[in-house]
């Protein structure tokens, strides 16, 4: 009989081959936990802020704006603030699992269980998706008890939030991972996420814009994001929803693979 002692994650490993399952489901169930302790943080406090953004362009904006893409300017408006809320929390959730682990100085116990730099990704990202579709639901179901606003594509709204908040979620490991304070942190908020989530047609038609700045506005992913929730919302966008799916899907896989990457060098992490 060997004398080295087996952990939980070595027998989870050990019993169901390379992938340590236990380790695994104990990761994306933590970074779940994380938000649903603190639910009124983590979704009632976004609720009242899309019911604020709902109300203050309705009310400012809506009377004299008239229909976009042939519907109220409030139908128009409602996908975009659900999707740009989603994308937001699905940023927090990861990048500030990592980030709090990195300044409290616990990081390694994320780093030593028997968990490879996939399930690392994975498990983070599941987590900022869970928070990421929660929000999402409450929202939605929020605009159609208050608004009556119903959704034409269920499915394919669902795949845009989805395939965004992985997206998102990703950008929040390489930020946690990047940022070693707070302020840096903020910084990459301030610079990057916020213009990505402004700049991408969520409270206006692209078409509305000037030909060079429509051209800028496509290299964004966030606005082929916006535009399909729209999408699958009122069944009119400013692009090809298959479009933004490829567009969505590269760019989900670019920086997932980054991630791991970074989990597989310990970039930022072990030095």
């Amino acid at each position: 009989m060997s004398d080295r002692m087996e952990t939980p994650a070595s027998m989870g490993t050990r019993r169901f081959g390379r992938v340590n399952w236990l380790g695994f489901y104990t990761l994306i169930w933590r970074e779940i936990r994380r938000f649903t302790e603190v639910w009124t943080q983590t979704i009632l406090a976004p609720l009242m802020t899309s019911a604020l953004f709902m109300a203050i362009f309705a009310v400012a904006i809506g009377p004299s704006r008239g229909d976009v893409m042939g519907v109220p300017f409030v139908q128009f408006l409602a996908p975009g603030i659900l999707a740009m809320t989603v994308i937001q929390n699905a940023f927090v959730n990861t990048s500030s699992s990592l980030m709090v682990s990195k300044v409290q100085g616990n990081i390694v116990d994320t780093l030593m269980p028997p968990l490879s730099p996939l399930e690392l990704v994975i498990g983070f990202i599941a987590g900022g998706l869970a928070r990421g579709l929660v929000v999402g639901v409450v929202i939605w179901a929020a605009l159609a008890l208050a608004l009556g606003i119903t959704v034409a594509h269920p499915l394919i709204a669902l795949l845009f939030v989805a395939l965004g908040a992985i997206f998102i979620g990703g950008l929040g490991i390489l930020a946690g991972i990047l940022a070693n304070k707070f302020d840096q942190m903020a910084a990459i908020t301030n610079f990057i996420i916020t213009p990505l989530s402004f700049l991408s047609g969520t409270f206006y038609s692209v078409q509305a814009l000037p030909p060079a700045v429509q051209g800028v506005i496509h290299y964004n992913p966030v606005f082929y994001l916006i535009d399909g929730v729209r999408y699958g919302f009122i069944g009119q966008s400013d692009s090809a929803p298959a479009l933004g799916l490829l567009v969505l899907g590269v760019s989900c896989l670019l920086v997932t693979g980054l991630c791991w990457y970074w989990f597989r060098i310990g970039y930022r992490l072990k030095s």
